[in-house]
């Protein structure tokens, strides 16, 4: 793979937008108002989260990412547009002036999370359907669809959307989120963790068990792939030939929140280029293990991924 060739895939991320607030300090003593450690903050960071954070890991890989997305017209809605156009993304967002912006805020100490404060609200439906109304548009323009669906209502009208990449041919790339995945039917590929299939599927006994409840449901919801990321076990392709398994990269695990975006941004991306599926859960698969040893929602750079 070279960069010539990343920087002509075009990907749409469509999904719900967070903003990711940190407060790192040192936590030195106990408050004697209640038996909890006082942490004295000494730096503040935002970074892109949620679906948001999808798009930075494609635009950092050196691909270009257009965002679709609702967010609330205040500081924080404000931020995430800002953070993405110095990132290089090309952001698509509608600003609802009755929704807070979902922001993410995390206490960290002696780089240990101590605390985490979540802040959001549902988006309005009439801003949900105007941004539908520009979807096909964007969509024109794209080589892969991801709808990064973290459960905060700014993907209500998936099934729409998953129709219209089918018929447009595009790759339709799926975080889902809960136990119902009707929704997704159709889609080209679905990424859940072990955690999240099992609430779908309930929980396996054994290697058999578990292919054969995999390859029911992605028959079930006429999906053409379902990859299943196993953390230590690395990953399992499941498509209509079989199961592709791809062992996990060995590497020192620091922090794995954001790893699923950096999934799936790479999937994408490489797909977006006309690789071939198994390339793409291969790369994906190695840059998964080279984000967990960071700290927080990183992302990775072309060179880390195919150079390193």
């Amino acid at each position: 793979m070279n960069i010539e060739t990343l920087k002509n895939a075009r990907v749409l991320i469509a999904g719900d937008a967070m903003l990711d607030r940190y407060w790192f300090g040192d936590a030195e003593r106990i408050s004697p108002e209640a038996p909890v450690p006082v942490v004295r903050v000494a730096r503040c960071e935002e970074r892109l989260g949620g679906a948001a954070n999808v798009a930075l890991n494609v635009a950092s890989l050196g691909a270009e990412a257009t965002f679709l997305s609702v967010v609330g017209n205040d500081e924080a809605g404000r931020h995430i547009e800002t953070l993405a156009k110095n990132a290089g993304i090309r952001p698509e967002l509608e600003f609802d002036p009755r929704l807070p912006t979902t922001v993410k805020l995390r206490v960290v100490a002696r780089q240990q999370q101590m605390l985490r404060c979540d802040f959001e609200a549902v988006p309005d439906a009439e801003l949900l359907h105007k941004n539908l109304s520009r979807f096909p548009e964007l969509l024109a323009q794209t080589n892969a669809l991801v709808l990064s669906d973290y459960g905060k209502g700014g993907l209500s009208h998936i099934i729409d959307m998953i129709r219209l990449g089918k018929e447009s041919g595009t790759p339709v790339l799926i975080d889902p989120k809960g136990d119902d995945y009707t929704r997704y039917r159709g889609a080209t590929l679905l990424t859940p963790n072990r955690s999240e299939l099992q609430q779908v599927v309930g929980r396996w006994h054994s290697e058999e068990d578990l292919i054969e409840r995999a390859q029911n449901l992605r028959r079930e919801l006429d999906l053409t792939y379902l990859l299943l990321t196993r953390s230590e076990e690395g990953m399992t392709l499941f498509k209509d030939d079989g199961q592709f398994n791809v062992p996990a990269q060995a590497r020192e695990v620091y922090d794995v929140s954001g790893a699923g975006d950096t999934v799936i941004a790479v999937l994408a991306t490489m797909l977006a280029t006309g690789a071939d599926i198994e390339e793409a859960v291969l790369t994906a698969n190695r840059a998964g293990g080279i984000v967990v040893g960071k700290l927080g929602t990183a992302t990775l750079t072309f060179d880390e991924l195919f150079h390193a």
